[in-house]
C-alpha cells in the first residue's frame, strides 16, 4: 500500500502533516511518500526516517482561486500527488489544503469515473445509533436533479463498502419530511429517487439524520456545506461552553470530576478528528479531502481512510454502480 501525502497543505502544515504520516506508517504498515518543498520539508525528515519524499516547486495557498491555480502551478504539491496517483506509483493521495482546489486538481488530472456527472465529498456524521453518511458537502455549489440522484447512489455504495451497511436507507435532506416538501430540486430530486432507487426512505429533517433514520443523507453542496459547518460550530459551542461555566461553583466543580470521563467519550465520538477525510465520489482514482485545520490526529486517520478507499475498491465499485 503506498499513499501520497500533499505535505504543504493545511493549517498546520508541514510539521503536523509528517508527525501524523510518520503515524501511519508505523500503525498500518504502508508506504507513504511526503511530497512538499525539498527546503521545507527535507529538515524535518530527520525526525521521519520512514518517510520517503517526492518534491514540488509550487504550493496552492488556501484563499487562490481552484481553477486558476491548478492551471497555474502544474507542480503544486497536489498536483504532483494527482500524478503519482493517475501513474499508479501510489494508490491514493490526501490533502488538508484549499478543497476546492484539490477537487480541481484531481478532475482535471485524474478525471472522472465515466458517467458521473460532478464528483460528491462526504462526511461521516456521528449519530445515535452509530454513524451516517452526508454528502454533498461543498464539493458543488449548485446542484441538479440528476447530480443529487448519483450522489445518492454513491453515497450508497460508500455505505455499504466503508461503513458495513449491507442495505443502506438513503434519505433526501428537506424542510419537512412530508412528500412534497423543499425546493424545486429537492422535490424532483425526491421524485427520481422514488421511482429508481432502492433504500430510498424519503425526504428527511435534520432531527431525523441524528436519530438514524437513514444510513446516506444526500443534499446539494451548498446548504451541504453549511449544515456541516453548523454542526461542527454548535459541537464546539457546547463543549466550550460546559468547560467555562461548569468550574465557576463548588458543585460544578464536584460535578465536573463526576462526569469528566463521560464527557471526554462523547467528544471523542464527535471529534471530527477521529474520521480523517473523506474520498472525493466520482473521481477516477482515490482522492481524499481533509480538513484544514488537520493535526497529526487527524492525518494519520485520513491515511486510514485512504487505505481504506484501496483496499475497499471503493473506486472500482463506484464505477459499477453508475455503469448500471
Amino acid at each position: 500500500m503506498r499513499i501520497a501525502v500533499d505535505a504543504m497543505g493545511g493549517d498546520n502544515a508541514p510539521a503536523q502533516v509528517l508527525e501524523g504520516a510518520s503515524q501511519a506508517v508505523a500503525e498500518y504498515g504502508i508506504e507513504v511518500s511526503v511530497v512538499g518543498s525539498p527546503a521545507v520539508v527535507q529538515p524535518l525528515l530527520e525526525q521521519h526516517p520512514h518517510l520517503r519524499l517526492c518534491p514540488s516547486t509550487q504550493v496552492i495557498a488556501m484563499d487562490e482561486h481552484p481553477a486558476h491555480a491548478v492551471r497555474s502551478k502544474p507542480d503544486s504539491s497536489m498536483a504532483v500527488c494527482a500524478r503519482l496517483c493517475k501513474e499508479g506509483r501510489v494508490d491514493g493521495w490526501i490533502s488538508a489544503g484549499n478543497s476546492g482546489a484539490i477537487m480541481a486538481t484531481a478532475l482535471f488530472i485524474q478525471g472522472r469515473i465515466k458517467g458521473v456527472e460532478r464528483p460528491a465529498l462526504g462526511s461521516i456524521v456521528p449519530i445515535k445509533t452509530g454513524f451516517a453518511y452526508f454528502l454533498d458537502v461543498g464539493a458543488n455549489v449548485d446542484s441538479k436533479p440528476e447530480y443529487l440522484v448519483q450522489f445518492a447512489a454513491m453515497g450508497a455504495v460508500y455505505a455499504r463498502e466503508m461503513m458495513g451497511r449491507s442495505d443502506p436507507r438513503v434519505g433526501l435532506l428537506s424542510n419537512g419530511e412530508e412528500e412534497g416538501k423543499g425546493d424545486e430540486l429537492v422535490r424532483e430530486t425526491a421524485r427520481r429517487l422514488k421511482g429508481t432507487m432502492r433504500g430510498f426512505v424519503g425526504n428527511i429533517e435534520p432531527k431525523d439524520l441524528y436519530a438514524g433514520k437513514a444510513d446516506v443523507v444526500v443534499a446539494d453542496g451548498f446548504v451541504g456545506n453549511i449544515a456541516i459547518k453548523m454542526a461542527e460550530a454548535t459541537a464546539e459551542f457546547l463543549f466550550r461552553s460546559l468547560r467555562d461555566e461548569i468550574p465557576r461553583t463548588i458543585k460544578g466543580k464536584v460535578g465536573g470530576v463526576l462526569i469528566r470521563d463521560g464527557v471526554r467519550e462523547l467528544r471523542s465520538s464527535i471529534d471530527w478528528r477521529e474520521f480523517g477525510g473523506a474520498p472525493l465520489l466520482g473521481i477516477d482514482g482515490v482522492a481524499v479531502v481533509a480538513h484544514g485545520r488537520s493535526d497529526a490526529r487527524a492525518i494519520k486517520n485520513a491515511i486510514r481512510v485512504t487505505k481504506e478507499a484501496v483496499e475497499n475498491q471503493l473506486v472500482r465499485k463506484i464505477r459499477a454502480e453508475v455503469g448500471k
